[in-house]
């Protein structure tokens, strides 16, 4: 029996230890990899981490239902293609027997930023035990997975605002498009699925592309502006996040043209440059141009020669533009000295140059040949100012033809040179301008230098400049070089007369009978007559021997001070092009480009360069050409009128100061071999009473207020008031060396000096200060009244008018010379010529005791007289108290008390303007009526007379002198 229960035991335990034993071989047989699928597709949400993969995540090991080997224990995510897999995603195991797992993200995702994922995969068992040893893991799985999107984000519009402008009267498809963009990243929530104009009432639609039109034709006159809002939703119903604002504009029915041309524009004097057409642009009406070209015509023909310029004379602009000195004018003003010009006829100029009229015919002026002599050899320069026609002449309708008539000379001149004779002339014919130079007409043959110029006979003034350096010839018009043609003359033309002749306006033919063997027999009167007349105006011929101006100074000659310019050429657009004349009164605009074009428009400026311009109204014109793709169609412009207007400038105020009113000397002084300076201490000044533009003078600081500033006269006069001077008595001195150094001229005459050119204040000061006047000896008066005067601008601008009254200090014995006395007798007889007034007088130290002012001597007798009548009026009121005693007592003889005045001498000036001055008061003049009857009067004495009463023991009677 213990046998038998023993024998169970061995049993069981055998049987334990077989079944452990196939245990612990069975995991050792962890044979098998797990497997899983090759590819996964996933789908993640933004607002969510768990993938869901297509198919789903399983895990088989052929070892099941082993435990351990048999079992998953994980998946390993690796990094993909984008390296960012293993980073974002993870997967767990959800069931170790049956290998189900899950992937998911580690954080947020976000659609907008990355939408796909890719990474790889893979499982692994349990391996062989509890800690894991010796698992196996499957082949690595593509994983891809894409974010969902979730419509987090709202429509945003590009534009706050929309702008357009439509013509009125029309419906349109589009008038503007609005576009709004949504930031989510699908096409679901991406999309604007439709837009919506949220303003009711409003004559306009919108589609879902966000194109907006007119529903119903618009009406400026109606409505001008229609203000509106629109809004977006995407394909989420979401909202635009703001709403977007549309402005339409209605214009009126286009009409292809200038918009915004004023026709008037107004300039102030000193104003620098102003822009013509600040807010002028051109209107197409959507036409198509490809070339544009805009002619701006300002005209100044009416103002002087041609536009505004220095308002001074020919002469006085050389010598401001530095031009040598030594021309001679061959069309002077007519005066004694040069009478060949009186009697042509002029016309008014805005200078002090005269315009000189030629007809053609009778109009000549015969240089003297003593002037001619002066101009001879073949280096000069011939400047003149010319205008075909006349005043009234207006431009050939067909200039290119010319005139059938013949040559119209304008000098002509033969000259000796050396010892023989050259001849030259200046002619136009038609738009031919032509110099005919002969070098020398006995040998040389002649040579004529030809120009065809517009300029020539389009009936506007024009400076001609011609250099002759022979054979170089150099011709400017209006500061512009021409070069000539050559023609060598080798016809059958008959030499000029070897005779000395300069005619302006014509030239003089000889009859060949008065010319034998190239000469004119002395003593024999030449017939001939004046051919090739001139029909025209002329002005500032002048001819200077010698070495030519330099270019500089010819175009200062002929600068306009005034002019159309170009604001800002590093402003102007690609293919503008701008060009300019040389006066400077037409500009052109050339471009392609409408918007270039329009903002060069707008900085075409007038300037004006004169401190103070000449007033009045320039007319403007503006020509447009445009040439458009469709030639047939392309817009016509007509031409644009109207005018700029130069304000009137304030006048400068131009002040003669530092002299007094009175100037005293001594006669002798006068009477010295270099007189007496009248204006020792003059002092000239110019100020302004407007403010000006400093920028456009060049100057720095702001606005100049009545403040001093450089000026330039040009004449200053100076005229002896009453009389004129006596040229053998008196006279006043100039030092006319000195003045024609300075450039200056003067007219010295018995009633006026003038002084005339430009310069500048200081010299005019140093010039009239040194003016003298000086008397011959024994001819000083008590008086001599001057006055002066200056001026600028040709006399546009004068300043005040000093008055100097010259009085001459005479000695107590000069009183008694006979000269003496029969001036002071013209000086009472006429009180007029006497002011009486001692105020104001520059009385200096005299030299000698003896000599005192003659007003002074007046003054003095009076008193002495007034003095005696006291004593006397004294002696008679003690002499009538005896009288009423010796009546009283009646004891006395009656001539006992008697006075005797036989050698009393009364002198008596009764003047009531010195009456003041002497402190006479009226108790005494009433004193003296009372005792006039008393006493023995010599009568009524009268106011404008000095009345000398001598008496000699009788009545005496007055005497006058």
């Amino acid at each position: 029996m213990r046998h038998l229960i023993t024998m169970d035991r061995m049993n069981f335990l055998s049987l334990l230890l077989l079944c452990m034993t196939s245990v612990t071989h069975g995991n050792k047989a962890n044979k098998h990899k797990p497997w899983i699928e090759t590819e996964y597709q996933g789908i993640v949400m933004e607002n969510d981490n768990t993938v869901l993969l297509n198919p789903p995540l399983f895990a088989v090991d052929k070892d099941a239902p082993l435990h351990y080997a048999g079992e998953i224990c994980g998946f390993k995510v690796h990094s993909g293609g984008s390296g960012a897999g293993a980073a974002k995603f993870e997967a767990v195991v959800l069931d170790r027997s049956t290998g189900e797992g899950l992937v998911r993200s580690k954080e947020p995702l976000d659609c907008e930023s990355q939408r796909e994922h890719s990474f790889t995969i893979q499982a692994y068992d349990c391996g062989e035990g509890p800690d894991g040893a010796n698992s196996k893991k499957s082949h690595k799985a593509t994983v891809h997975v894409r974010v969902n999107d979730v419509n987090e984000f709202s429509p945003v519009f590009v534009e706050r605002r929309y702008e357009a402008s439509v013509p009125e009267g029309r419906l349109f498809d589009r008038i503007v498009r609005v576009e709004a963009l949504d930031a989510d990243c699908s096409p679901q929530y991406s999309q604007i699925c439709f837009y919506d104009i949220i303003t009711p009432d409003v004559p306009f639609a919108i589609d879902n592309d966000g194109n907006i039109k007119n529903t119903e034709p618009l009406d400026s006159k109606h409505q001008q502006v229609y203000t509106f809002w629109v809004t977006a939703f995407d394909c989420g119903k979401n909202r635009a996040q703001a709403d977007a604002q549309v402005i339409v504009t209605v214009k009126p029915t286009c009409k292809p043209g200038w918009i915004g041309w004023s026709k008037r524009v107004e300039y102030i004097p000193g104003s620098g440059s102003i822009p013509l057409f600040p807010s002028l642009h051109l209107e197409t009406c959507e036409e198509t141009v490809w070339n544009i070209q805009a002619t701006v015509e300002l005209q100044t023909g009416h103002i002087g020669k041609g536009c505004d310029r220095d308002s001074y004379s020919d002469r006085s602009v050389r010598r401001l533009c530095g031009a040598v000195r030594g021309e001679v004018d061959l069309l002077p003003p007519p005066s004694p000295a040069a009478n060949w010009t009186a009697a042509l006829p002029t016309l008014p100029s805005s200078d002090s140059s005269l315009i000189f009229s030629f007809n053609g015919t009778a109009h000549v002026a015969v240089v003297p040949d003593s002037v001619a002599a002066t101009v001879s050899g073949d280096h000069f320069t011939l400047q003149l100012w010319m205008r075909r026609g006349g005043a009234n002449a207006r431009a050939p309708t067909n200039p290119a033809r010319g005139s059938h008539r013949e040559e119209e000379t304008i000098i002509c001149s033969t000259v000796r040179n050396d010892d023989s004779f050259c001849h030259y002339s200046l002619s136009v014919h038609g738009c031919r301008l032509s110099l005919f130079y002969w070098p020398d007409v006995a040998t040389a043959r002649p040579v004529k230098f030809l120009w065809k110029l517009e300029q020539v006979c389009d009936s506007e003034w024009h400076h001609l400049s011609l250099s002759v350096q022979f054979p170089s010839v150099t011709l400017y018009v209006d500061g512009v070089t021409f070069d000539p043609a050559l023609i060598h003359d080798n016809g059958a033309i008959p030499n000029p007369a070897p005779h000395q002749r300069l005619v302006i306006g014509a030239c003089w033919e000889e009859r060949p009978k008065d010319v034998v063997n190239n000469t004119v027999p002395e003593g024999r009167d030449t017939a001939g007559r004046f051919v090739g007349g001139y029909r025209g105006l002329l002005s500032g011929v002048t001819v200077r021997p010698g070495s030519v101006e330099p270019h500089s100074v010819v175009e200062c000659l002929y600068a306009c001070r005034e002019g159309l310019d170009f604001g800002d050429l590093e402003t102007l657009g690609s293919g503008m092009k701008v060009h300019v004349n040389p006066s400077q009164s037409t500009l052109v605009l050339e471009g392609d480009d409408i918007e270039s074009f329009n903002r060069a428009v707008q900085q075409v400026t007038y300037r004006n360069s004169l401190r103070f311009a000449t007033p009045g109204v320039r007319p403007l014109k503006l020509s447009t050409s445009l040439r458009c793709f469709n030639e047939e169609n392309c817009l016509s412009l007509k031409q644009l009128e109207g005018y700029l207007v130069v304000l009137k400038p304030d006048a400068p105020q131009i002040t003669l100061s530092g002299v007094g009113p009175h100037l005293a000397r001594p006669a002798p002084e006068f009477e010295g071999p270099h007189g007496i300076p009248l204006f020792p201490e003059l002092r000239i000044t110019c100020s302004l009473s407007h403010a000006i533009n400093t920028a456009a003078q060049d100057m720095e600081g702001g606005a100049l207020m009545s403040d001093a500033v450089a000026h330039t006269l040009d004449g200053c006069e100076v005229q002896p008031l009453g009389e004129e001077l006596n040229p053998e008595r008196e006279e006043l001195m100039v030092d006319v060396e000195a003045l024609r150094e300075k450039g200056l001229d003067i007219i010295n005459t018995t009633a006026y000096i003038a002084i005339t050119g430009a310069e500048s204040i200081s010299v005019y000061e140093n010039v009239l200060r040194s003016i003298r006047y000086r008397l011959t000896k024994g001819s000083a008066r008590f008086e001599r009244r001057f006055r002066l005067s200056c001026s600028e601008m040709n006399g546009r601008y004068t300043s005040n008018e000093l008055t100097l009254e010259v009085n001459f200090l005479h000695s107590l014995d000069s009183l008694y010379h006979p000269s003496h006395l029969l001036a002071s007798e013209q000086q009472f007889l006429h009180p007029s010529h006497h002011s009486g007034e001692l105020s104001g007088h520059a009385l200096p130290n005299a030299h000698h005791s003896s000599v005192v002012p003659g007003a002074a001597t007046i003054i003095i007798m009076v008193c002495v007289g007034f003095l005696v009548v006291m004593v006397i009026l004294g002696v008679f009121r003690i002499r009538s108290i005896h009288r009423r005693v010796d009546g009283v007592r009646g004891g006395e003889k009656e001539g006992g008390g008697q006075w005797d005045d036989s050698a009393l001498t009364i002198i008596v000036n009764p003047m009531e303007s010195f009456e003041s001055q002497l402190g006479v008061t009226t108790d005494i003049e009433e004193e003296e009526e009372d005792y006039e009857d008393g006493a023995e009067s010599p009568g009524d004495i009268s106011d404008d007379q000095q009345i000398i009463i001598r008496k000699e023991g009788r009545d005496s009677a007055s005497c006058r002198y």
